[in-house]
Order: structure tokens, then sequence, then C-alpha cells
């Protein structure tokens, strides 16, 4: 069971501290309306794109692709009113090397369908899409 901790500190500023005791900042100060830290509903977005991009590079790996880097641009919609649910969320992956399309396809297939538990909790709720390019 993973387990996280969130620590107020001021205004609406916060520290995120996960089961490893890795901290990361969220929210804001009123006095910096523009913010310090990561938006809370933005953490969504991190987490799926970060969960598909471990099954992604650990597919390639075992496909023996020779992945020389690797970005995720992870964008979501959401309700104009409270609670400001997401309505949808696409992922759109970046790859680097001299890749076989058919594998990446795969292994994101793979991810977005079987592994990537986030997407796997989002995917009932709200249509996830994907697309790719391969650069050299």
């Amino acid at each position: 069971m993973g387990q996280v901790r969130i620590k107020w500190v001021e205004d609406r500023l916060m520290i995120g501290t996960d089961s490893n005791n890795h901290s990361i900042v969220i929210g804001r100060t009123h006095q910096d309306n523009h913010g310090i830290g990561v938006k809370p509903a933005e953490l969504l977005l991190m987490a799926a794109a970060s969960c598909s991009g471990y099954d992604v590079v650990e597919i390639l790996e075992k496909q023996r692709q020779p992945l020389r880097g690797l970005e995720i641009l992870c964008s979501g919609n959401q309700q104009k009113d409270a609670p400001y649910s997401f309505t949808e969320m696409h992922l759109h992956y970046i790859l680097y090397g001299d890749l076989d399309a058919e594998k990446v396809e795969r292994a994101i297939r793979l991810s977005q369908e079987k592994y990537c538990s986030v997407v796997a909790t989002l995917r009932p709720s709200i249509p996830v899409t994907f697309d790719y390019e391969i650069r050299s």
C-alpha cells in the first residue's frame, strides 16, 4: 500500500512527501499568486505521464530498442465549475532514438491498457488518449 504525507506550510502552500521520503512543493502563497509549487490538479497529469513513462522505458529496454530519450506532454481538460474534474486526458510521447514504430506503439499500448495504475484508475471515468512521435 502506498502512502504519502501532505504538510500545510502557510496560505495555500504545502509539502508533499512520498513513502521514500522524497518531497515536492505544492501550491502557492497569497503574496505570490503565480505559485511556488506544482498545482495539485497538475500532479495528477504528472502522475499519469510518469507512471506510463516508467512502463514504456522498461518495455522498450526489454525489446532491446535503443531509446536515447523520452518526453511526455500530458494535457487534461477540466470542468469549468467546481469540483473542476478532469473530463479527458491526452498523453503525447516524444521518443528519441532509432526505434521501431511498431514496438513503440506496442510499448505505449501495454502501458496504457495493462500496466499503468494511474491511467487504469482514470480510464473508467474519463477518456485517456495518446499519440507519439519518434525523433532520431
